[in-house]
């Protein structure tokens, strides 16, 4: 352990350049003479690096250490360095120098070795022995805390110093003048130089021996000028002491009392005058408890630092020193300094308490330092006599060296003649009368005497300790930084928000451009208002139409009827207008309905609505009664209908509790409603706007009025509730004979008993109404006129109530679970449940007769006919090919499993992990990466980096931000892979597939991206904390953590915490990068990517930027050198070869052939197939239309298959590209660009939906647009099998769920061709109407019965046109995977290929994880991603 040497000019050098100013060495023509380095290399020839600036220290003797090695010894082994200061050098001030020794002999002995040395520089890395302050220290410790510690920072371990090359007369000066003044004695003469001598500095020199001088420090120090006039000094608070206090001029660059050269001159001659302290064991407080401290801890201890610092070096003890210098040890504390031993016992009997009275643990400062007495003890003499001669004789350029050839005999004469006196005159404003000859030595007669010995009582007093917070003022504005941070994900949030709103605004603006415009409604026709609707309810605009039937309507903005107010069977209307706030509103008063509160603009409006008004009440014979009320009193008594609801709400309850008998639990709790809201509740009649809200239709709708007028027998145009009664008795709970009845009666308008063909249709056409008008007209007639010749009425104009039930007579089943749904009465009923059980699917029957197929019915968990089943089925499944007629769908169930929960989760477990387990191994093994790199850099961080002092300052930030920072560019960089999509595609081709899963990549990215921006959000909040604790270290330590950035100058102060922000490399990139990742993931967030895909597409092009930034960010080394190119390198060739094989391909433009506008806003695309483009069915390609930007893809999938020629996509228009995209191939854009835009194609790319052949049974399931994979599937099938190709495919069941039917006619067509060349039977079509009601509701029974019938008689259905059975309702996946395990029980594995939206594909995920549960053929989910 040691110091380094200085690297900067001293005192001693500026007096050699003075001295070589006064001497200047005769101009020579030829420089024949060694030059000597700076830095002492190569001073000794056959060791060259002895004497060196940073050559090792030269230890003297054995170190001293608690493990002997490293460890410095501290309490309890050794006393506590403050308690040693205060019984050793503690005393008075004001004693002379015993031999007057001047004050500038002590300052200059300072200089000297600093010259040699520079004991203050800190160890690297960083490490503190700090101090602890004893409790109840009167200067570090007022307040009794017992917290207080000085600040010691260790030296470096392996220190390294050296000698300066000083100016061969300053050699002379301190060696020949300086020195024997200092020891007391002479030094012997110049052997010559001995190259075998070592010049290093010895520990026991710079950390004990030549501590010395501190005894001889003074208080203060004068300052006089040339006429012997001693000043007076200006202190801080402006008042006047005789001498500058030391320990107040510490670094004070800015004291009033040194402002010119002439105050330096004073300074230099009032300490050539001034004598110094009395060389002893005393320490003046300036030095002692009011030495400089670093700037957080302003005041320190020099001599507990000088204690510590000894320990830090490890020193041997005292008695080992004399020991190894020739010195006799000793053997008693009185040894050590008899004299003082007399005159000062308690010192010493304090000092044994302190050792133990041990004297073998006396260390060597405190006893050298108790030797003293008028000069060094022989201890420190002999090892600074020891030092200085190894520096002389071991310096081969020292000055009396004649065989260096630097210097004549006379030169040398004259340089030895040269003395500190003579450089002094020569600087300074004096003469040699002014200053005595020996500048270290005053003696009587002497110029200009001290006017005394100084003391701290005649002085300014020393500043108290005080504390420096580096980081104080910089809190709020360190907050504000860390909330801007903060905000970086709002920002973006709110951004991406503006972003969409503003796309949804225009794109709201370019729907209505294509929508017809409605007419504005004149005054005349019906007036415009606000309605009042509740207290907390929005204000609604409305219109108001005047039928001539005496019906008044409430037509929304939108002009669709609201409600209507019947004023039948009425003699007068009640209004109540209000008569203040500017009599603006209104109030219409309906009995048996909730009030009309018309709020409107202006009072004019209000009486030309009243004018109107009366006009028409006069029309229909209805009188107009009008009062006045204020109109907080009005909208207090009106009955609004959120209040009529809750009447109504009660009505229904009580209905369906008495024609049902719900249970208490579910039809609410009758006996909390009072007997006066129930009396109301049951004298309240039903509008037939509230019919038929609580039938969940229209209130125009054909169904409705005829349900109302037959329920209607007082005929006042309300339902009171013994007539709702009366109906919902027959809906609820009639058999089929009294449900057919009452639906013959709804219809029978004229009431004679017969239903003509005109009624029929009316009865068909209501319930169509109520599935939005699923059929035309033309296939209403031909339903009705299929069903009168299949029933032999084909000659019948009109029909009976017997001849209606014959119609209906095979579906008697479901006319008797057939109800009516009311909105939020929840129907419990075990037949009722046992019909939503039930699931279908085609079959071909050979043997089968259709007086044989009707529906069977099965109740989940009936065994005894389940086996049945599956055989019948399995026979139908072998009939011919080409037999088409169709049967009836039948159910296949299977036994309900009674083993245990326990059970399930394991077999649940064992299928997940057997139909993921690629994903997992994947996913372990990448995650296993990640983690491993973390926690080989954290554990680097905190055990092997020490060398490095980082982990010592700031453990927990290091730790977190290195280790996330390793994980994070791991992640990045192979994130690139998982985009690599042709790389994908054609290695899913490969034996790769069958560990891989490529299908995963998207899902993959995801994952990959929110567990590296989370790391990337640890790893900031590291560096977080990294910024703050560096804000707060001291220059020192961050220069030895940073050499390459700071460099330890002795300021002290840290930088702040913005320079790391944002004057570092680092810092700044850190901060974009957030930003980066920020509007990245926000705009890659699903909301809005769909709102947006443009502004996802642009802001995901940002990962350029994004890794650029990465390589700036790490390649600074502000800590280690760049380790992201590790990562980075492979994946990121990889990547750049993919994307160059892609842009290969979009800059081919293809040409469009044929462009159609189908219904439901699909736009069919087909386009050329470019030359070598193979690809497979259920792969997609990305498009960009050279009219709407070359810039912008999207991805959609292939509808065409793979033998045919052209390629073809069909792309619904959803958002503002497919919208666009629609427009620029519609007729009229056509005609004036003159052929179809031209396209850029990217692909194919591979997706899960390709691996179909794969299975020996699939199942596609597809909802909406997400049906375009399988039209590319279907038609590939049929195909392969028309050619007899080998397929491991052997049967395809394709689910089609669509709210209508209409919806995507495309694929019926697709579908149809199908059907015509499936001539194997391969393919097995399911189509569900999710608009309809389920089958067994009574507003569908017609069309289920329809749709049975036309199944029945023409082999196709009635919605599709297609042989398929069309569904009403969701489709039930676990019951239908039940049927599958059924009629193939040989199968060990069914894939299910499911696209559409989240809901459908998640529901299907559910259904193969629940029936994955037991043991019998699993089911293996893919679903498409892009």
């Amino acid at each position: 352990m040691g110091s380094l040497r200085r690297g900067n000019i001293s005192f001693a050098r500026v007096v050699c350049l003075i001295l070589s100013m006064l001497y200047p060495a005769a101009p020579q023509a030829n420089i024949n003479w060694e030059v000597q380095r700076y830095d002492g290399w190569y001073n000794n020839l056959a060791h060259h690096s002895r004497g060196s600036t940073d050559s090792p220290l030269m230890r003297l003797l054995p170190a001293n250490y608690a493990d002997g090695v490293y460890e410095a010894m501290q309490e309890p082994q050794l006393p506590n360095p403050r308690r040693i200061s205060n019984a050793v050098t503690k005393g008075p001030s004001g004693i002379p120098s015993s031999n007057n020794r001047t004050v500038l002999s002590v300052f200059f002995g300072y200089h000297v070795v600093f010259e040699i040395l520079d004991a203050r520089r800190p160890g690297c890395p960083p490490e503190f022995l700090n101090i602890q302050v004893p409790q109840g220290d009167p200067v570090f410790d007022p307040s009794n805390t017992g917290k207080v510690y000085l600040p010691f920072q260790r030296s470096q371990w392996s220190k390294e110093t050296g000698k300066s090359p000083n100016n061969p007369r300053a050699q002379n000066i301190v060696f020949y003048e300086w020195l024997p003044v200092y020891l007391g004695q002479s030094v012997p003469g110049y052997p010559g130089y001995q190259k075998y001598v070592d010049p290093g500095i010895s520990p026991e020199f710079q950390a004990a021996a030549m501590q010395f001088g501190a005894t001889m420090v003074p208080p203060g120090v004068y300052m006089r000028n040339k006429s012997c006039e001693f000043r007076d000094i200006t202190n801080v608070d402006g008042s006047k002491s005789p001498a500058l206090r030391v320990c107040n001029s510490y670094w004070s660059r800015q004291n009033p009392n040194l402002k010119n050269g002439e105050d330096i001159d004073d300074l230099m001659m009032g300490m050539a005058s001034q004598i110094a302290e009395r060389e002893d064991n005393i320490v003046v407080e300036d030095l002692r408890d009011y030495m400089y401290g670093p700037m957080r801890f302003s005041r320190s201890d020099l001599v507990s630092l000088s204690i510590q610092s000894g320990r830090d070096n490890g020193l041997p003890s005292y008695n080992r020193a004399r020991e190894g210098f020739g010195l006799k040890p000793i053997q008693s504390w009185e040894e050590i300094n008899p004299e003082l031993y007399k005159t000062n016992p308690k010192l010493f009997q304090e000092l044994a308490d302190l050792y133990g009275n041990d004297t073998s643990k006396l260390e060597l400062f405190p006893g050298g330092l108790l030797e003293s007495n008028g000069n060094p003890g022989k201890l420190f003499s002999a090892i600074i006599l020891d030092q200085f001669e190894r520096l002389r004789n071991g310096d081969r350029f020292w000055f009396q060296n004649t065989q260096n050839g630097l210097f004549t005999d006379k030169e040398i004469q004259t340089i030895r003649n040269t003395t500190f006196h003579d450089v002094l005159v020569a600087v300074i404003n004096a003469g040699d009368e002014h200053i005595q000859e020996n500048v270290f030595l005053w003696k009587k007669g002497d110029p200009c005497p001290q006017p005394r010995q100084l003391t701290v009582e005649v002085l300014h007093p020393c500043t108290n300790v005080t504390t420096f917070d580096y980081f104080e003022g910089s809190q709020v504005g360190f907050g504000f930084v860390l909330a801007v941070l903060l905000c970086f994900p709002l920002g973006s949030f709110l951004v991406a928000y503006l972003v969409a709103y503003f796309r949804k605004s225009k794109f709201k603006k370019h729907q209505k451009k294509q929508e017809p415009v409605n007419k504005k409604v004149e005054l005349g026709e019906g007036i415009t208002a606000s309605e009042w609707q509740g207290p907390k309810e929005p204000l609604r605009q409305v219109s108001l139409r005047y039928d001539a039937n005496k019906w008044i309507t409430v037509l929304d903005a939108r002009r669709c009827p609201v409600r209507a107010m019947n004023l039948n069977n009425r003699s007068h209307l009640d209004i109540i207008q209000s008569n203040n706030q500017g009599q603006k509103a209104l109030l219409v008063k309906i009995p048996k309905e909730y009030d009309l509160v018309l709020f409107f603009d202006e009072e004019c409006e209000r009486a030309d609505f009243l004018t109107h008004l009366h006009t028409y009440m006069q029309n229909i014979e209805v009188a107009l009664n009008i009062t006045e009320a204020r109109k907080q009193d009005m909208l207090k008594g009106a009955v609004t209908k959120q209040q009529r609801s809750q009447i109504l709400d009660t009505f229904f309850r009580h209905a369906f509790a008495q024609v049902l008998d719900i249970e208490k639990s579910d039809a609410g709790d009758l006996n909390l409603v009072t007997s006066k809201k129930a009396k109301e509740a049951l004298l309240c009649e039903l509008t037939g706007t509230e019919l038929a809200e609580a039938l969940g239709l229209r209130a125009d709708s054909l169904f409705v009025e005829a349900m109302f007028s037959l329920a209607d027998k007082d005929g006042n145009g309300y339902l009171s509730f013994r007539e709702f009664m009366d109906i919902i008795v027959i809906f609820m709970k009639g058999s089929p004979a009294e449900k057919s009845k009452l639906m013959f009666t709804m219809y029978d308008l004229d009431g004679n008993g017969f239903l003509s063909k005109s009624e029929f249709s009316r009865l068909l056409r209501s319930f169509i109404e109520i599935s939005n008008n699923c059929l035309s007209k033309s296939q209403v007639e031909e339903v009705i006129e299929s069903m009168f010749r299949e029933a032999g009425f084909q000659d019948k104009e009109e029909i009976t109530w017997e001849d209606f039930h014959f119609l209906l007579r095979d579906h008697e089943k479901e006319l008797q679970f057939a109800q009516l749904n009311v909105k939020g009465i929840e129907i419990q009923d075990k037949n009722k449940q046992q019909m939503y059980n039930r699931v279908s699917f085609i079959t071909k029957d050979k043997d089968c007769s259709s007086s044989c197929c009707n529906d069977t019915d099965m109740q989940d968990g009936d065994i005894s006919t389940v086996g049945q089943l599956g055989q019948a089925l399995r026979r139908r499944m072998m009939g011919k090919p080409n037999q088409h007629r169709p049967h009836l769908y039948t159910e296949a169930k299977r036994e309900k499993y009674n083993r245990s929960k326990v059970h399930h989760k394991i077999q649940q477990f064992k299928r997940f992990i057997e139909n993921y387990r690629r994903h997992i191994v994947c996913f372990l093994i990448f995650y296993g990466i990640s983690a491993g790199v973390l926690v080989e850099r954290s554990y680097h961080y905190a055990v092997q980096a020490d060398t490095t002092g980082i982990p010592e300052t700031t453990m927990v930030g290091i730790i977190v931000s290195r280790g996330t920072a390793a994980s994070v560019s791991f992640m990045f960089s192979y994130m690139l892979l998982t985009m690599c999509r042709n790389l994908i595609t054609f290695l899913r081709e490969t034996f790769l597939n069958r560990y891989i899963p490529f299908d995963a990549a998207v899902d993959f990215h995801r994952w990959i991206a929110m567990s590296a921006v989370v790391l990337s959000i640890l790893h900031s909040l590291g560096h977080v904390v990294n910024v703050y604790i560096f804000s707060i270290s001291p220059l020192s330590i961050l220069a030895c953590m940073f050499p390459h950035v700071f460099f330890n100058d002795g300021s002290e102060l840290p930088q702040k915490f913005y320079w790391w922000f944002f004057e570092t490399v680092p810092g700044f990139t850190g901060v974009i990068l957030l930003l980066v990742l920020a509007i990245m993931y926000v705009f890659a967030s699903h909301y809005f990517r769909r709102i947006s895909f443009r502004g996802f597409w642009i802001t995901h092009h940002l990962y350029v930027l994004m890794y650029i930034l990465i390589i700036i960010h790490g390649s600074f080394a502000l800590i280690q050198q760049p380790r992201f190119y590790v990562y980075f390198l492979v994946p990121a060739i990889l990547y750049l070869l993919d994307k160059l094989v892609s842009l290969s391909r979009k800059k081919i433009e293809i040409a469009v052939v044929k462009a159609e506008l189908l219904p439901s806003g699909v736009t069919h695309l087909e386009f050329k197939r470019p030359q070598d483009f193979e690809y497979k069915s259920g792969q997609w390609v990305r498009i960009a239309c050279l009219v709407l930007g070359t810039d912008e893809y999207h991805p959609f999938t292939l509808t065409s298959a793979p033998h045919e020629d052209r390629l073809s996509l069909h792309i619904r228009a959803v958002g503002p590209w497919t919208t666009k995209l629609r427009e620029t191939y519609s007729p009229e854009v056509i005609s004036e660009l003159g052929s179809y835009p031209k396209l850029y194609l990217d692909g194919p790319f591979g997706e899960g939906h390709q691996e179909w052949n794969n299975y020996e049974v699939s199942v596609l399931v597809g909802g909406g647009i997400g049906v375009t994979p399988f039209a590319s599937i279907l038609k590939d099938l049929v195909f392969k099998s028309s050619i007899n190709c080998k397929i491991q495919c052997k049967k395809i069941y394709f689910i089609w769920v669509t709210r209508t039917q209409r919806q995507f006619e495309w694929l019926a067509d697709i579908i149809k061709e199908v059907e015509m060349n499936d001539s194997n039977n391969l393919v097995s079509v399911h189509i569900y109407i999710t608009q309809l009601a389920e089958k067994f509701d009574l507003r569908t029974t017609m069309l289920y019965i329809c749709e049975r019938h036309f199944q029945k008689v023409l082999n196709r259905s009635l919605f599709t046109g297609l042989r398929a059975i069309t569904h009403f309702g969701r489709p039930p996946f676990v019951p239908f995977f039940n049927s599958l395990q059924e009629v193939h029980p040989e199968v060990g594995k069914i894939g299910v290929f499911s696209c559409g939206p989240p809901g459908l594909t998640k529901n299907v995920e559910k259904a193969c994880q629940q029936i994955n549960k037991r043991d019998h053929a699993h089911f293996i989910h893919h679903y498409e991603n892009f």
